[in-house]
C-alpha cells in the first residue's frame, strides 16, 4: 500500500529529526511506524500560503499532478484539501481519502452553509477522531455515518521520551507550562500568586492563532515564583527536555466556544514522562485523568481550584509520585504511538 501523506507542515525535515531522536514521532500521526506494516508514503510538498484559497489551489495542483503513484490520501487535517474533498464528493476524484478531524463536526444556523457542509463530508471516506465525545457530536449532525468514523487512542512516542529521561535530572518542586493553544494564562498566574513554596516555569509564545499572549502578559503582574519565558516558537524537542526536567505539568486552558481536545499534546507528553498533571477539566479528552489517578482536574477559570491543587500536590509527594506512575502506565497500556498506529493501519487496510 502506498499513501499520499498530507500534513500542514514540512514533513521530510520533521521525519529526519525523528530519525535523529530530535522530534517526537506521535506528532507525525503514524508516519514513523507505517513501514512496519508494509505501507509506503509519498510526502506532500508543503508550502505556506498567505491566502487560504491560494493554499487550497496549490495543494490541489500538487496532488493532481503528482508523478508518483499512490493508492489513497492520508491527511492529518482537511485544511488545504477542500477542492479534492469536494471533487471526491462529486465522484470526480477516484482515490479514497482518510482524514483526521480535530474538532467535532458542527451544524450551522445558515441553511445554505449547512447544506454545503453536509455535501462536503460526503467526500471523506474515513475520518479519525481523538475522542468518543467528538464522534458522538459529529454523528448527531447527520453529516457522517458510523461506518466512516473511528476513535484513535492518540498518544506519545514512548521511545523518544524514554531516551530523553536518561539525559536529564528532575528539578524538585518545579511546575511547568509549555502549551500554546487557547491557554488561560491569567487564571494560571493567579493560581500561583500566593504560593511561596512552588515555582512555575511558564513558556509562552508571542502569539498563537488570533491570540496575542504578549499583550495579555503586559497587563498581568507576574509574581516572583513564576519564571516567564516568552519564546518566538515552541520547538517540541527543546520543550520536551524542559518538561522532563520539571516535577509537575500544568495545563490551564480556556473554555473554547467549539468542541475539541485542547491541551491533548501537552497531556500525552506528561503521561509519557511520568509527570503528575494539573489540568483544566476538558470533557473532550478520551482519557479520564482524575479517574485514572494520573493527576488533578480543575474547572475552567477556577483560580481557587488551582490554588488548592497546587498546594495538595506539593504537600503530598508520595501521592504525586503515584500519579506520575499511573499516568505512565496509562500511556503504556493505551495512549502511545505503537498502539494508535496499529488502529490507523487497520482502517487504512480495510479501505
Amino acid at each position: 500500500m502506498r499513501l499520499y501523506y498530507y500534513h500542514t507542515r514540512p514533513i521530510q525535515e520533521a521525519y529526519n529529526e525523528w530519525l535523529d531522536h530530535k522530534h517526537p514521532g506521535h506528532i507525525l500521526y503514524g508516519l514513523t511506524h507505517f513501514d512496519k506494516y508494509g505501507i509506503e508514503c509519498v510526502f506532500h510538498n508543503y508550502k505556506k500560503e498567505k491566502s487560504r484559497i491560494g493554499f487550497m489551489c496549490r495543494n490541489f495542483i500538487k496532488i493532481i499532478f503528482c508523478k508518483e503513484k499512490f493508492d489513497m490520501i492520508y491527511a492529518t487535517s482537511f485544511r488545504g484539501l477542500e477542492i479534492i474533498i469536494f471533487l471526491r464528493a462529486l465522484g470526480l476524484y477516484k482515490k479514497p481519502l482518510a482524514i483526521w478531524h480535530h474538532t467535532a463536526i458542527t451544524t450551522s444556523p445558515n441553511k445554505l452553509k449547512n447544506s454545503i457542509s453536509r455535501f462536503f463530508y460526503k467526500g471523506f471516506d474515513q475520518i479519525f477522531f481523538f475522542s468518543t465525545k467528538l464522534i458522538e457530536l459529529s454523528l448527531d449532525t447527520g453529516k457522517v455515518s458510523k461506518d466512516k468514523v473511528h476513535l484513535i487512542h492518540w498518544g506519545a512516542d514512548l521511545n523518544f521520551y524514554d531516551r530523553l529521561l536518561n539525559e536529564v535530572s528532575e528539578n524538585k518542586n518545579i511546575f511547568i507550562s509549555t502549551g500554546k493553544e487557547n491557554r488561560d494564562f491569567p487564571t494560571l498566574v493567579e493560581g500561583f500568586r500566593d504560593n511561596k513554596t512552588s515555582t512555575l516555569d511558564l513558556f509562552v509564545p508571542k502569539t498563537n492563532g488570533n491570540i496575542n499572549y504578549e499583550k495579555i502578559f503586559q497587563n498581568l503582574s507576574i509574581p516572583e515564583n513564576i519564571h516567564l519565558k516568552v519564546v518566538g516558537g515552541i520547538i517540541p524537542y527543546e520543550m520536551a527536555k524542559e518538561v522532563a526536567n520539571a516535577s509537575y505539568v500544568a495545563i490551564c486552558c480556556s473554555n473554547p466556544p467549539y468542541s475539541y481536545t485542547v491541551g491533548l499534546t501537552t497531556l500525552v507528553e506528561a503521561l509519557a514522562l511520568g509527570k503528575p498533571v494539573l489540568c483544566s477539566d476538558n470533557p473532550f479528552w478520551e482519557m479520564d485523568i482524575a479517574g485514572e489517578g494520573a493527576g488533578i482536574t480543575i474547572p475552567y477559570q477556577d483560580i481557587d481550584g488551582w490554588k488548592k491543587a497546587i498546594q495538595f500536590i506539593t504537600e503530598n509527594k508520595k501521592t504525586a509520585d503515584e500519579m506520575g506512575k499511573k499516568g505512565r502506565a496509562l500511556a503504556e497500556r493505551t495512549y502511545n504511538l505503537e498502539n494508535y498506529t496499529k488502529e490507523i493501519v487497520d482502517v487504512l487496510k480495510a479501505i
